[in-house]
């Protein structure tokens, strides 16, 4: 069972938000004071009285068999982009992307410079001249940006369920634990996975998964000892060949000059 917040989601968001899920999570809206009497009457359940301090405010509890973490993906992800109200929080960089705004010269040009928009007009429409930011990530937007971005078809404030907390079998899991990065977890695997193929092969311990590498140093590892040794076979008899004419041939080239300084010496 999960608990999140309705804090300001709208009736219509979350009719949205059941229909989406309705094949995985059963959703209900209940009384803070209807589940807590419900609580009391679950003595076999004792974890469930550590809910109690999460049911303040709107809440709409959630019931599913799926991973708690599934469950919260699946709730990030239904997020949904809407107007902004005066009041609100932006929830991403907005930038007010150079163009035309479809609008006709008017008061609509002294509301867009009032935030910060440069306008041109051109062919009977009021333009805005290049990509603006007017609200950073976590800034309240006031109420004449909300009216401008509203007339731009700017949506943003981000709204979804919130996650509070998550009751699994007797394991209570709060919001913040269920929030994880899941392009950062794969990294992480990676590393690690990487990380610890390169210390078995380090180790020679063998696995499926590098025994064909281990066998290939194992074989290159066994061919040159048999070549340093000179230990002739199927493999290395051919190489043993070659090297044993290339130390011909080098020994070849220094016989003249050792016949030279012999002559030299036998002559002092």
């Amino acid at each position: 069972m999960g608990i999140a917040s309705l804090q300001k989601v709208r009736a219509s968001q979350l009719q949205e938000f059941k229909k989406k899920l309705a094949a995985d999570v059963y959703m209900r809206v209940i009384k803070n004071t209807l589940m807590k009497r419900a609580i009391e009457n679950c003595p076999e359940k004792p974890e469930l009285k550590k809910l109690e301090k999460y049911l303040t405010g709107p809440n709409v509890f959630i019931f599913t068999n799926l991973n708690p973490f599934k469950l919260a993906s699946l709730l990030e992800k239904g997020k949904v982009l809407m107007t902004a109200k005066a009041g609100d929080t932006a929830s991403f960089d907005v930038v007010v992307p150079a163009g035309n705004t479809g609008q006709p010269p008017g008061p609509i040009i002294s509301q867009l410079n009032a935030v910060g928009l440069p306008t041109r007009i051109e062919s009977g429409s009021v333009w805005i001249t290049k990509d603006t930011l007017v609200a950073r990530k976590g800034d309240v937007i006031s109420e004449r940006l909300a009216s401008v971005l509203s007339k731009l078809g700017i949506k943003p404030v981000e709204a979804g369920l919130v996650m509070r907390v998550v009751y699994d079998e007797g394991l209570i899991i709060e919001g913040e634990q269920l929030k994880i990065d899941l392009n950062a977890t794969k990294q992480q695997i990676e590393y690690a996975q990487a990380e610890a193929f390169k210390l078995s092969i380090g180790i020679a311990y063998p696995t499926r998964e590098n025994i064909t590498i281990l066998v290939q140093f194992a074989h290159q590892e066994a061919y040159a000892l048999a070549l340093g040794a000179a230990i002739p076979s199927r493999e290395t008899i051919k190489d043993l060949i070659v090297k044993a004419h290339v130390e011909m041939l080098s020994l070849s080239s220094r016989l003249s000059s050792l016949e030279e300084k012999i002559k030299q010496f036998e002559k002092s």
